[in-house]
């Protein structure tokens, strides 16, 4: 993700000559890479591109955009299970009768008590069915899927809509969760399937601040321009040309104390006295011999 900005000192600061050509600071990695910029205009309309700790968010996301698109296959299948159930009721019904004496015989072979399996009590009530809940179950599944769908692409791309669409959409569904499990159905896959959709809300509300937590969206897009390499190297070109030459001193400049004025020595006030004659050397006090000329 490279950008040109308009400013000439910042534009200067974010390219380099190469001889495979003109090389560009990369607003992601920070690296200079050749093949012209993505975009150009005034430093402040450029892309808030994610690094660091938030790049590490989106791979986190992405797994919660695989565990979508693996719904959306699962769902899928099963509305076109239905569908093709509705509009040829009679067909499955006779398939099934005719391999229902197969699936007895493999259950006796293998131990298991046939009246005791989960699997043939599904289908025989699936195939008992009201007509007004086939229907209801062969238009909710389709949406239900493109739903899941939505959301995998969403958390996939990282896009801020598709952050605030799985988080609703995610959301509206719990209650309905936790009332199943209320009621006493509960199976290993129906408790990770609310750990998981509870874990997505809260992470998505705390990590990227949605419907206005830890400051909402404003916040966010002040800690991605904390990162942001375009602003850094105008906090590094602004330092530069405040104080040209010389380390910048935080706090306040001291003023030299000015000097004090040359006092010309006093004349003594005292009464003048005439100096004694010298008189004649001390014996204690060799003389010092002359050189010789």
């Amino acid at each position: 993700m490279t950008y040109a900005p308009d400013e000439p000192e910042l534009r200067d600061r974010l390219m380099a000559p190469t001889a495979g050509g003109t090389a560009w600071r990369c607003l992601r990695c920070g690296a200079f890479v050749t093949g012209g910029e993505h975009g150009g205009g005034p430093a402040a309309a450029a892309p808030l591109v994610r690094r660091g700790k938030e790049i590490r968010s989106e791979l986190i996301l992405r797994v919660f955009a695989v565990e979508r698109f693996l719904r959306f296959l699962v769902i899928g299948v099963a509305a076109y299970g239905v569908w093709w159930f509705k509009y040829d009721q009679a067909a499955v019904q006779r398939a099934y009768n005719n391999a229902l004496p197969a699936i007895r015989a493999l259950y006796q072979d293998l131990g298991y008590d046939v009246s005791h399996s989960r699997l043939l009590v599904l289908v025989n009530h699936a195939l008992t069915i009201s007509p007004r809940w086939i229907t209801l179950l062969t238009i909710g599944l389709p949406v239900y899927a493109v739903i899941e769908l939505v959301e995998g692409i969403g958390l996939w791309q990282g896009r801020r809509w598709g952050e605030y669409f799985a988080m609703i959409a995610t959301s509206v569904f719990l209650p309905f969760e936790v009332w199943e499990l209320a009621r006493g159905h509960i199976t290993w896959l129906k408790v990770a399937a609310f750990v998981i959709n509870l874990l997505l809300v809260i992470y998505l509300a705390w990590t990227r601040r949605l419907f206005g937590v830890r400051g909402g969206k404003p916040a966010y897009d002040a800690r991605l321009r904390t990162e942001s390499v375009i602003e850094m190297e105008q906090a590094a070109l602004a330092a530069v040309t405040a104080t040209p030459g010389q380390p910048h001193q935080a706090g306040p400049a001291i003023q030299p104390e000015p000097a004090e004025p040359a006092v010309a020595p006093a004349l003594s006030t005292a009464p003048h006295t005439q100096a004694a004659p010298p008189g004649p050397p001390r014996p204690d006090t060799p003389e010092r011999p002359s050189p010789p000329t």
